[in-house]
């Protein structure tokens, strides 16, 4: 029942900008390409591409075209600009470029709106409410204003410049400097203790900074007025743009940042350093990760940081994105005030190192020559693509359209070789070889057949547990910026879904090829490209099968297309999300407008509203026909059909990556370049048939059979009962926040009507238990967990298959996961609270059940007519296998595991389970441990969610309240104790070292001790609440009645919990440069009593017991030298405060608080833990703080500690293998963060 990736594919989330778009570039024929000189500051002339805009029609005028030069854009102010005196030179690394604002720069945007009369395709509509401009200094700006959450808004500074700007003794300067300009920011520190998030990060092609703020300070101003957070949050932006660059900030960055190259270097970023280095090869990519090099980071001192920062951030080459509850009028005022003042020429006369900048200005030059930045979007990184089109078709990336017949081929680039001669100054694709390259062999390309050429790559490592197969083509990103490229991009969708759902039920067949398999193709701006990739895991001794079953399908969706049933399904599923999505409005967080409109800005698209987004969605799927579909199926799948003799060839090259574990010539599992490639052409010559439709059922459950079931068990309301004081709710009445009732059956009811997810809901079913029931009741260790993960791998209930149920979910936009932890099972469901799986559009839709409605179905045939399968049960328990496994070859995992072990005492509820064990369970095992906690008296179901909550009361009624009483009886287990064990008692602590062969140095150190549970129970019964109250003895009656509240452990804990984190960063990081980060966790138990905190830090090999001294010193200065200030409280306070407002916009949050208030099991989580929160967060002191500490184990004799370092295997030989430093956040649209 592995619904949520399937559902997951058709998801319109706001940051995914592969629909919503557009982008407006002039008319080819008007556009001129004149060399002019410049003179470089080391006296070197040489040519710079200038584009010139010819106006034919005189309507606008494409002076300002370019930011940098010339008077204010259109919808901007011009700002008077503060100048030296002094005259001072151009800026070295400054030219004329295509504004960042792309379609949302003011001349752009009114030709789009202008051509709409004319234009074939009518254009997108833009949002009407988005406003953009450019200050006189080339300062680029747009503000979106947005009501959700309100008094509150953010404000993101791009800078466009990242690690493929960087020059050769510049690997990883970029990421430094974004360490330097943030962290040394004394305006950013004004932000603190205002309730304010502020962070940063760097990419390939951007660094950005941040600034998430309440639109006024909770400090009065002078004169008691309310102070307005904007011009703090705008100084604090500016501020990183005038970075001092001081040494000592400098080299305590340089610490964090090598730190950060440990702690990133694990094994899946390796991974993802070859995947990067194989699909770039051509290009700047490849050499440039953001991380950098270790040598060079050594190195640098503040002019190095200071050149590259004064080169870069200049207003010309930023854009600053604002969206919020704020008045637009202000927020333009706002910006000017704050950033009029910067110019390029400033910047430019403060570089440190003139003999960087001949270099620098070479790159400039090179920049806007001939690179996707330049030509596309000044959010790209400055690379090329050797791009995988079809045959006959290329994209050349000119101003007008991307695909030109191939007769036009030459032209343009013999045109492009006569434009410049950058090439022989500088190699801007980095294809000559450098000092600092690492010594690899090079990349070797094969011709599977004449004309079809892929790139294959082999990783094999120690560390790797599975075999993984990646198979990419890169494609030019099409802007959507009318009608017919958003036809396109439906049609597109419409196939990935299809495909991703055959491919899930291949995944889950009597015995998989694969265990994870994902078709897919993204805009990515980071790589200035659009990748399709094919991303598959399989075990290593079945690699090959799984190549060929995985090529196979693509294949056949790229020959046959998708049927007529799946075109309506996914078609139908489109259409619901953009319903939801338009349904929210402006009341879609500020985070993800930001981020889905820096994603739109950064590839062209046209940025609508969600309103517009689903008028154009129903408008152009109305018409959408199966060829069309079918047509986009064949280009997504052109690169792959296009390999076997005889079939359409796409130009370009095919990108092949294979990581697998090491192994013997002789081994099943070995695999090399030739093996891998000859797999590949073997898969491509299988004959494939085209897919049947499945008969999927309208409904789970019949209106007569629900009928039948009243009749049955004739269900009824009874009064919600709670254990932390509060009186029975009534059976009949609605109460706010949130309805508390149980079922005659005796299932516990918690539902909340939260409208600010519009038309979606979060459903959570929780059944005490989990790990500690399979002691306590008797069960095979590990059945419990193996069983809820055959559940989720299964999924066929009565009559109905497992493809048909998971079709209906798919159809009703479902999505499904059930976890078993150490206390509960937990299943969660997400759905939406309209019709759905309806068919037609307009006045001829029929619709379909509501997703409430369906959830609610599926819930019901899991408690009453679930099919367990023997074929579920292998993949969960090689699921469980590889999980084991690969824990054995982590270091963190590998180190946590060690150290747990050692504080439980080896108890197994609290490990990982082990191979043997995962064995040893059987289908009757699993099956009887599972449905012994499905009996209803043990169950409680928690829904929020945007609907009417009189008539979900009464689905749950009906569908809920109809389950037998007796339901799953004979699964239980007789006079078995139903209360929960405490956490084992803790020996006194102990030192543990760990060592894991690994080719590269690593180290990772811990602290672990006893705690409460996440309600203040310790592991001997007595509570934070009692032991504070005992040691104050002079507490007031005020503060022994705040004690007394349910919620005062749990707020303790929290409060403590972020100080800890505080205080660890300004300790280990900020004064003893010893690690990027520090970690303060909790195990946050609700039902076993006691629990531990742990504190985990990562160094280096050399600095790891430092680290670990400087945690323990910091958690003992927090009891006693050093204790919590007020200062500490508030501070903590106010993202304590703020973080839960946030998250009471999501109905996650909410299903996750109601679950267990109507819980014996947690006998202090009641109503008032919800309707108290902010009352006992408030009113805590200092003094309950320091007290709540002493209930920790954080005396030196019980700490446990241990640290976990790498040592190379003896005989080690370094593969001649592309080896890259590491980077974190390496997927598409990943970043280092700040």
């Amino acid at each position: 029942m592995k619904f949520q990736v399937a559902a997951g594919i058709l998801a319109t989330a706001l940051f995914v900008g592969d629909v919503n778009a557009f982008s407006f570039v002039p008319q080819r024929s008007s556009i001129a390409v004149t060399p002019s000189k410049s003179i470089s500051s080391n006296g070197r002339t040489r040519s710079s591409s200038s584009l010139v805009m010819k106006d034919d029609n005189s309507k606008f005028s494409f002076a300002n075209l370019f930011s940098g030069e010339g008077a204010a854009a259109s919808g901007a102010t011009p700002t008077r600009v503060r100048r030296s005196s002094a005259t001072l030179e151009p800026h070295p690394s400054q030219r004329d470029h295509i504004n960042p604002l792309n379609a949302l720069y003011p001349p752009n945007k009114q030709a789009i709106e202008e051509s709409a009369g004319t234009s074939t395709t009518p254009p997108l509509p833009f949002h009407p409410a988005v406003q953009s401009g450019v200050l006189s200094n080339g300062f680029s700006y747009v503000f979106l204003p947005n009501r959700s959450p309100p008094n509150r808004f953010e404000a993101h500074l791009q800078v466009f410049s990242g690690s493929s700007d960087e020059l050769e003794p510049q690997q990883g300067i970029a990421h430094l400097t974004e360490h330097v300009a943030y962290m040394g920011s004394r305006k950013r520190e004004r932000l603190f203790g205002t309730g304010s998030q502020t962070n940063a990060y760097t990419d390939f092609h951007h660094t950005v900074f941040y600034a998430a703020c309440p639109t006024y300070s909770p400090n009065t101003g002078s004169f008691g007025s309310p102070q307005p957070m904007l011009p703090m949050a705008l100084d604090a932006l500016c501020d990183v743009m005038e970075a001092r660059c001081d040494p000592s900030r400098i080299e305590k960055e340089r610490q964090a940042v090598l730190s950060e190259m440990t702690m990133v270097n694990t094994i899946e970023y390796r991974v993802e350093c070859q995947i990067l280095s194989t699909l770039h090869r051509e290009n700047r990519l490849a050499k440039r990760f953001p991380i950098g090099k270790e040598s060079l980071i050594q190195k640098w001192d503040r002019d190095d940081v200071k050149t590259w920062h004064r080169t870069h951030y200049r207003p010309d080459n930023v854009l600053l994105y604002i969206v919020g509850d704020l008045d637009p009028q202000y927020v333009q005022q706002t910006i000017e005030d704050k950033f009029g003042h910067l110019t390029a020429e400033k910047q430019g006369s403060e570089i440190a190192l003139p003999e960087l900048k001949g270099d620098a200005s070479d790159l400039a030059d090179a920049v806007v020559g001939n690179t996707l930045k330049q030509r596309q979007s000044w959010h790209y990184p400055p690379v090329r693509h050797d791009f995988c089109v079809v045959e006959g078709v290329k994209d050349l990336l000119d101003d007008e359209t991307k695909l030109v017949e191939t007769g036009d081929l030459e032209v343009v680039e013999k045109k492009s070789e006569d434009e410049s001669s950058i090439g022989s100054i500088y190699d801007i694709h980095l294809q000559k070889p450098y000092s600092l390259d690492d010594k690899v062999k090079f990349l070797k390309e094969a011709e599977l057949s004449p004309g079809k050429v892929i790139r294959p790559h082999i990783f094999k490592h120690e560390l790797l547990q599975n075999f993984s197969f990646h198979l990419f083509a890169k494609r030019p990103v099409e802007p959507i910026k009318d009608m017919a490229s958003f036809r396109r991009s439906l049609a597109r969708r419409v196939c990935l879904a299809a495909l991703q759902i055959r491919l899930n039920v291949g995944g889950r067949s009597d015995d998989p090829a694969f265990t994870f398999v994902e078709f897919n193709q993204l805009d990515s701006a980071r790589e200035g490209c659009a990748v399709c990739s094919l991303d598959m895991t399989a075990d290593p001794p079945r690699w090959r099968e799984a190549v060929l079953k995985s090529i196979s399908e693509i294949r056949k969706l790229g020959i046959h297309g998708v049927t007529p049933g799946e075109m309506e399904r996914y078609a139908s599923a489109l259409l619901t999300d953009a319903e939801q999505l338009a349904a929210q409005g402006d009341m879609i967080s500020h985070g993800d407008q930001l981020a889905y409109l820096m994603e739109t800005v950064a590839n062209g698209h046209t940025f609508m509203s969600p309103e517009q987004s689903y008028a154009v969605t129903e408008q152009a799927l109305s018409t959408l026909t199966l060829e069309e579909v079918n047509r986009a199926a064949a280009e997504l799948c052109s690169h792959i059909t296009g390999l076997n003799d005889g079939e359409l060839t796409s130009t370009g090259k095919v990108v092949a990556v294979a990581c697998a574990p090491k192994s013997s010539d002789n081994d099943a599992a070995f695999v090399d370049d030739d093996m891998l490639c000859q797999a590949i052409r073997e898969a491509c010559t299988i004959e494939v048939e085209p897919v049947e439709d499945v008969v999927v059922p309208h409904t789970l459950v019949t209106p007569a059979e629900l009928e039948e079931a009243m009749k049955a068990n004739p269900p009824s309301w009874e009064s919600g009962q709670f254990s932390d004081g509060t009186p029975n709710t009534p059976a009949d009445r609605i109460t706010r926040p949130f309805t508390l009732r149980r079922l005659s059956n005796g299932i516990r009811v918690g539902i909340n009507q939260n409208p600010a997810e519009s038309q979606r809901g979060h459903l959570r079913l929780v059944a005490p238990g989990g790990r500690d029931a399979e002691r306590r009741l008797g069960f095979k260790s590990g059945s419990l967990a193996v069983g809820a993960r055959a559940m989720q791998e299964g999924g066929s209930f009565g009559s109905f298959s497992r493809e048909q149920v998971e079709l209906f979910a798919v159809d009703h936009l479902i999505m499904v996961e059930i976890n078993c932890n150490e206390e509960s099972l937990v299943m969660d469901f997400v759905f939406p609270t309209t019709n759905v799986g309806n068919s037609g559009y307009g006045e001829n839709m029929k619709l379909g059940i509501t997703g409430t409605e369906s959830v609610l179905q599926i819930v019901r045939e899991i408690l009453v007519d679930f099919n367990w399968e023997e074929d579920a049960l292998g993949r969960s328990k090689s699921s469980y296998r590889t999980a084991h496994e690969s824990l054995g070859k982590s270091l963190e995992g590998k180190s946590t595991e060690m150290i747990m072990d050692a504080v439980t005492s080896g108890d197994d509820r609290f490990l990982s389970i082990d191979v043997d064990t995962v064995n040893a369970v059987t289908l009757e095992d699993a099956k009887n441990a599972v449905m012994s906690q499905l009996r209803p008296k043990d169950l409680e179901i928690s829904v929020s969610g945007d609907f009417v909550v009189n008539e979900v009361l009464e689905q749950i009624l009906q569908y809920l309240g109809t389950v037998p009483a007796d339901a799953n009886a004979e699964f239980e287990v007789k006079d078995a104790t139903m209360e929960f064990d405490s956490v084992p008692k803790l020996a006194p602590g102990k030192h543990l070292d760990l060592e894991l062969e690994d080719s590269d140095p690593r180290a990772v150190a811990y602290v672990a001790g006893a705690a409460p549970n996440q309600w203040g129970f310790l592991a001997d019964g007595t509570s934070v609440a009692q032991r504070v109250s005992e040691a104050d003895k002079r507490a007031s009656d005020y503060d022994k009645q705040r004690r007394a509240h349910p919620l005062f452990g749990n707020a303790a804990l929290s409060l403590i919990s972020e100080i800890a984190n505080r205080r660890l960063f300004s300790t280990v990081r900020e004064r003893k440069q010893l690690t990027y980060d520090a970690n303060f966790s909790l195990t946050g138990f609700e039902r076993m009593k006691g629990g531990w905190f742990l504190v985990t830090v990562t160094a280096s090999k050399e600095k790891a017991q430092k680290a670990l001294d400087a945690c323990k010193e910091t958690l003992e200065a927090l009891r006693k030298s050093n204790p919590i200030s007020v200062d500490n409280l508030e501070s903590a306070k106010r993202v304590v405060l703020n973080r839960h407002e946030g998250e009471l916009r999501t109905s996650q949050y909410w299903a996750t608080i109601m679950s267990g208030i109507q819980e014996e099991s947690i006998p202090l989580k009641g109503p008032l833990s919800v309707t108290d929160f902010h009352a006992v967060i408030e009113a805590m002191t200092t003094t309950d703080l320091q007290l709540a500490l002493d209930c920790m184990g954080l005396e030196e004799s019980q700490l446990y500690t241990a640290i976990g370092k790498t040592v190379q295997p003896e005989g080690l030989v370094v593969d001649e293998i592309v080896k890259a430093s590491p980077m974190a956040g390496m997927g598409r649209g990943g970043a280092l963060m700040g």
